[in-house]
């Protein structure tokens, strides 16, 4: 649909001052996400503490798991753009989701060790490297094209862009939230099983939302040539070959998952089978990208997409730190922070429930009954005060959440996603109030803060694991709580005008693959973190103690590293932003 097309819409096509479809997709999301981080928060936790896993072990595995979670959604979207189109890939992603997630929740019998000697089910570990696998594909196909159908219900020079962006962001971390607070506090306090169980029937939730969603896309999310996917290719029909061969791609994956869990196959004994595969695709990306841009590029478009993969390099950089929360920032909290913000106020008696259960109902009911109120009566206030006291009793409930249950390390990284919801309103209100006084940043210099603020955020937990060192006492979560802040202040500014930047400025007709490089700069992020947390690795012979001294002398080492790398690159990035800035402009 073209750009006018889009800004001439009915008024009853809006709510809350965006397009109703980019909802759906912020609820599609929100579900897609909880499902994610809901098993991502305990999977560390699970391979350490239930199969017993060494901490390296345990890193190789995140780091691969969510670094070929975020690679495969390259060829997702390239899929999506020649072929399937992002409505078609969408389902088929959220029904491998679902699949794995139901995988996930099968967790077999604990470990046992004796004599040093570890018996695991290895049964069980099985159907979670094919679950894993499962998870990998299905977020290949759904990732890249929902962020996509975003970025085409808006025109080109909608000033609503980054703000709508922001609000989609919000999606995305309101999901990480309830699945610390839902999954996170299920898989540790009543079993593994219940927290992932949990993660699965969110992504059930989620894609029953984008099916009843369709109407508020107005066609963007459909093939652009239908007649091909039925064009016959060794007997099938193009449409059922990919399916196929994308399932049939799933045992590699599971495969990959074993072979990097035990360490099988691994070059010089460090690089995965995984990493392995993650560089390749990275060469092939690159390798496309130079043929792209100097065969099919005006010199306009060459200097947007150069200015676009420098945002996906400072994207890289910055996911590289933020993904400690899921790997040394979760084993930090675990052996030598406390854990309950108000401890006076926390449950002591029994397992008790979190109601944000509720609020995961509460919150796309409230838009299904309020845009269904704003078709029928587009001017009437009541969807709003539908959708008003709906957000209302849902804070409420977080609030009791956070307080009052007993937080694990796992829940606890519900902290990252309670900034974010807070603060993207703020963001976008703050974005668009700057654009109408000419005063706005350019996505470059916002992305040079993210950085900047990315390594501020290791500060508070370094010294704190001086002072766990000094003291041999354990430190106070609020110094998380100070580190979540500051992260999430960064994470503001550059992820999601680093999405916009990727509709914004890729040629139109690759936008989807240039949403999967983004992504696959948050693959290589997730490896790269999996070997920095590597540094602060603790392996405790039976029967031993942990040495508290020696373990905070290692977090400590791994944090300050953290910081000068975040801060280094963000002052590059800032002295590079006006360059930059002037790539992206059109010239004509």
């Amino acid at each position: 649909m073209p750009a006018t097309a889009v800004a001439s819409r009915p008024a009853s096509d809006d709510f809350l001052g965006h397009p109703k479809g980019v909802y759906v997709c912020f609820f599609t999301e929100m579900w897609e996400r909880f499902s994610f981080y809901g098993m991502k928060a305990l999977l560390l936790l699970y391979l350490t503490k239930y199969h017993l896993f060494g901490d390296d072990a345990g890193y190789d595995l995140l780091g691969a798991y969510g670094g070929l979670v975020y690679c495969i959604p390259v060829i997702g979207g390239l899929l999506a753009d020649r072929w399937l189109g992002m409505r078609k890939a969408v389902i088929f992603g959220g029904i491998l989701l679902v699949a794995g997630h139901v995988g996930m929740a099968f967790e077999g019998h604990i470990a046992t060790s004796t004599g040093g000697q570890i018996v695991r089910d290895e049964g069980s570990l099985r159907i979670t490297y094919l679950s894993l696998a499962l998870i990998i594909m299905g977020v290949g196909f759904l990732k890249p094209n929902i962020s996509t159908i975003v970025g085409k219900l808006y025109a080109d020079d909608d000033p609503r862009r980054d703000s709508g962006f922001s609000l989609f962001y919000a999606g995305i971390n309101l999901g990480s939230l309830f699945a610390s607070l839902v999954c996170g506090y299920l898989g540790e306090a009543y079993g593994w099983r219940y927290g992932f169980g949990a993660a699965g029937i969110g992504m059930l939730a989620g894609l029953a939302m984008f099916l009843w969603g369709q109407k508020y896309l107005h066609g963007h999310a459909e093939p652009s040539n239908p007649a091909s996917l039925k064009e016959r290719i060794a007997g099938l029909p193009r449409e059922w070959l990919i399916y196929a061969l994308a399932i049939v791609g799933v045992l590699p994956i599971a495969w990959l998952m074993w072979a990097t869990a035990n360490g099988a196959f691994a070059l010089g004994g460090e690089v995965t089978l995984a990493q392995l595969l993650m560089l390749v695709v990275l060469a092939g990306v690159l390798l496309w990208f130079c043929w792209f841009l100097l065969t099919q590029c005006s010199p306009e478009q060459r200097r947007q997409m150069l200015a676009l993969m420098a945002l996906i390099f400072m994207a890289l950089v910055f996911f590289t730190l933020y993904e400690q929360t899921y790997g040394s920032w979760v084993t930090f909290n675990d052996r030598l922070l406390t854990k309950d913000i108000v401890p006076a106020l926390v449950i002591r008696d029994g397992t008790p429930l979190p109601w944000s259960i509720v609020s995961l109902l509460l919150a796309p009911l409230a838009f299904v009954v309020s845009a269904s109120l704003s078709d029928r009566h587009p001017q009437s206030k009541a969807p709003r005060t539908v959708f008003a006291a709906a957000t209302a009793v849902i804070v409420v409930l977080l609030v009791r959440d956070c307080l009052v249950l007993p937080q694990t390390a796992g829940s606890l990284t519900y902290l990252g996603a309670l900034f974010l919801v807070l603060l993207a309103p703020i963001f976008a209100a703050l974005w668009g109030w700057l654009d109408r006084r000419g005063l706005d940043p350019s996505k470059p210099v916002k992305s040079a803060w993210g950085l900047l603020l990315a390594g501020a955020s290791f500060i508070p937990l370094a010294l704190a694991a001086q002072h766990v060192g000094s003291t041999g006492q354990m430190a106070s979560v609020w110094w998380l709580v100070a580190a979540y802040f500051v992260l999430e202040l960064g994470e503001m500014c550059l992820s999601p005008v680093g999405l916009s930047a990727v509709t914004q400025l890729a040629v139109a007709r690759v936008v989807s693959l240039m949403m999967g490089t983004w992504f696959l700069a948050t693959a290589f992020s997730e490896m790269l973190a999996a070997m920095f947390g590597k540094l602060a690795s603790i392996e405790v012979p039976e029967g031993q103690a942990m040495n508290v001294v020696e373990a905070s002398a290692k977090y400590a080492h791994l944090f300050w590293l953290m910081t000068w790398i975040g801060l280094g690159c963000g002052i590059i990035a800032l002295l590079a932003a006006p360059l930059l800035k002037w790539m992206m402009r059109p010239h004509r």
